[in-house]
């Protein structure tokens, strides 16, 4: 049997006292937020963020996001946003994400970003462009 093939990037993020409401709970909006500091983070560990795509001559944007609630968080706590990339054939780039409180490893959030390729004018891509293609290939995806 052969294992699946992960790439994952784990960051820290302590919760600020502007993403709680007045019950002292992260408000849901801010686990939108989360994903994509965790994005970014990941984009910058195996260099594919949005620049990168950027520079390549495309844009990459955010199609599609849900996100399941599990537990809550509180000013002060600090958890830990898991971002994983998901292999696909389409042309797009998904994204699959686990919110745990570091304090106690609790699962609070899961969820899923989906992204697509576009040409600056807005054009959308049909196809993987090369340099995904070839970021794939040297990540073991192909």
């Amino acid at each position: 049997m052969t294992k699946k093939k992960q790439l994952i990037n784990r960051t820290e993020i302590v919760v600020r006292f502007s993403e709680v409401d007045s019950m002292g709970i992260v408000w849901h909006g801010h686990y939108i937020k989360f994903f994509e500091d965790g994005r970014e983070a990941f984009g910058k560990e195996h260099n594919i963020g949005y620049l990168d795509i950027y520079d390549k001559g495309y844009l990459a944007p955010v199609v599609k996001v849900n996100c399941d609630f599990k537990r809550y968080v509180k000013y002060g706590d600090a958890i830990i946003v898991e971002t994983e990339f998901i292999n696909t054939k389409a042309a797009k780039i998904v994204f699959k994400f686990k919110i745990f409180n570091k304090r106690n490893d609790e699962l609070v959030a899961e969820g899923e970003s989906i992204q697509v390729f576009t040409m600056p004018n807005g054009e959308l891509v049909l196809t993987n462009p090369p340099f995904f293609e070839a970021w794939k290939k040297e990540k073991g995806f192909v």
